[in-house]
């Protein structure tokens, strides 16, 4: 994609580009801030894709590479308003969020069960070659009331930073499915204080650590 510099910066200036169906944006991450503007339409195939995309941002006659890494909305209109860029600097490790994606059949799933996709994306750190564009999660051994969390991902050259015991699918029963609704519910809430007694007992490792 390509951009301008910005002749100002401010709330002004700012609406003036939006006005003119534009995007005031931010590169940072890298030895200074570039603050540009670039066409609202080149926004569609960066949104509504799952993958995580490295952008090759074209400004004058410079080119940085970079993840967008944050993007606001307008409340009533959903039109993009700002939009900032993460500049990815050669051996320096980047945190960003990372779409899940669901492989398998759930034994759970063949006996009644119902999937319940607790985290669509999950923030890793890592170094920008090592990035997938999705994280396979396989739940070919998920029965009924099993669930795969934040701990259970395995990739070597990724750092997981959200709440180890956070769920990211669990299979739960589903209502007819030989459980009564009081049955459910006790098992939803078992499982919500077994997950936050681990979150409790995380957080008290990590203090002591400290």
């Amino acid at each position: 994609m390509s951009g301008a510099l910005r002749a100002h910066v401010g709330k002004k200036d700012a609406k003036k580009h939006r006005r003119e169906g534009e995007v005031p944006c931010v590169i940072y991450g890298g030895k200074e801030q570039v603050h540009f503007y670039t066409e609202e339409k080149v926004f569609k195939k960066i949104l509504f894709t799952p993958e995580v995309y490295i952008l090759k941002i074209s400004i004058g006659d410079k080119e940085y590479n970079t993840i967008l890494q944050d993007i606001q909305y307008h409340p009533v209109t959903d039109r993009v308003l700002h939009a900032d860029f993460l500049e990815i600097i050669p051996g320096k490790k980047v945190n960003i969020a990372i779409p899940i994606k669901v492989e398998g059949v759930a034994p759970g799933i063949l006996q009644g069960g119902k999937l319940n996709k607790k985290l669509r994306k999950v923030r890793v750190l890592g170094l920008p070659e090592n990035l997938p564009d999705f994280l396979v999660v396989n739940i070919d051994g998920l029965n009924i009331g099993d669930s795969i969390k934040v701990r259970d991902m395995k990739y070597e050259d990724l750092e997981f930073l959200d709440t180890p015991s956070s769920v990211i699918v669990n299979v739960k029963t589903a209502r007819g499915a030989g459980a009564t609704p009081e049955e459910e519910a006790a098992a939803e809430a078992a499982a919500k204080l077994t997950e936050a007694g681990e979150a409790d007992a995380e957080k008290k490792e990590g203090e002591e650590k400290k």
